[in-house]
């Protein structure tokens, strides 16, 4: 525990260094936080559909997503978000055998959304190859969310796929090619609730000097086969976070919505770790934000949007 303590310190005093004694509180769309609702609606391409149904998932989240899978319908819901005040969106869905989503198909209605919109749009990507990269990059999509697993037989087994994790490094070379801002994910305690690859992911993510990366981990989603799985423990989660912070100094680090609810104590060593973003904190995480004496910002979208609509309040 000691070992622990003085990592954590040092990837929270090195964060304070680089971007300053700060930390900004997220609510994405998804989520309501004591009758707040975020601004940044999630909006699948392939409805609830997916191929891969991996263990973690099981397509459920889509089931909480707008469903958006025809490019007509995609560009009407994004006219009627932006009269809403929405604040923009992040474009997902499900994949095929081989990791993809149908973006060529939604190309046209994407490039339209921002000419006439405006909205901020991320989209969790999934694999892509040079074209497609460079291709979303052309059509306007501000940045791209890629979740990094660093372990084959994680990837094969809980994604069901039949490849290994060098197609992942590839979609992060893509996008760096493309100039496509990538903002890596690491589930924490995804081969079932045990830690396995993580540390091998930000490797792999650290070659391409991220604006930002986001931890997330387990949550035992109802069912789905890990529903009633244990994760990873919080002590865990934030050895991944420092280790984040030590290896990629000059990338912001957020402690994403995927975790556990209601346990407190990820979020406080998320702080003790230096996050300088983290969706829905626990009253324990503000109250330790002020001890800190950290300047508090919130802001109603994903933790990923690297713009500012953060404001002093909800």
């Amino acid at each position: 525990m000691r070992n622990l303590e003085k990592k954590l310190r040092q990837a929270r005093e090195l964060s304070w260094e680089r971007f300053g004694k700060k930390i900004t509180f997220y609510v994405p769309g998804m989520f309501a936080y004591n009758g707040i609702k975020g601004k940044y609606p999630a909006l699948s391409i392939t409805g609830e559909q997916c191929a891969l149904h991996c263990d973690h998932c099981a397509g459920k989240l889509l089931e909480t997503m707008i469903s958006t899978s025809d490019p007509g319908q995609l560009v009407e819901t994004c006219r009627r978000l932006k009269k809403k005040g929405t604040l923009g969106v992040l474009l997902s869905g499900g994949c095929d055998r081989e990791g993809r989503l149908p973006w060529d198909d939604f190309l046209p209605a994407i490039s339209k959304i921002k000419k006439e919109t405006g909205l901020y749009v991320s989209v969790h990507c999934g694999l892509l190859d040079d074209k497609t990269a460079f291709q979303l990059k052309k059509a306007g999509v501000d940045q791209a969310l890629l979740d990094v697993i660093g372990d084959d037989r994680t990837y094969r087994e809980v994604y069901h796929v039949d490849f290994g994790v060098s197609r992942i490094a590839s979609t992060l070379e893509a996008l760096h090619r493309a100039g496509l801002a990538m903002i890596p994910h690491v589930v924490c305690g995804l081969y079932y609730g045990k830690i396995e690859g993580e540390m091998r992911a930000l490797d792999m993510i650290a070659r391409f000097h991220p604006e930002q990366v986001v931890i997330v981990s387990l949550m035992g989603i109802p069912g789905t086969p890990m529903a009633k799985l244990p994760g990873p423990r919080p002590t865990e989660i934030a050895e991944i976070i420092a280790e984040a912070r030590l290896r990629m100094a000059d990338s912001r680090v957020s402690l994403g919505c995927a975790r556990e609810r209601g346990n407190a104590l990820i979020d406080t060593l998320a702080l003790e770790a230096g996050v300088n973003r983290m969706v829905i904190p626990s009253e324990e995480a503000l109250v330790l934000a002020r001890e800190y004496g950290l300047e508090i910002r919130y802001q109603r979208t994903c933790c990923s949007v690297s713009a500012d609509f953060s404001g002093g309040e909800w």
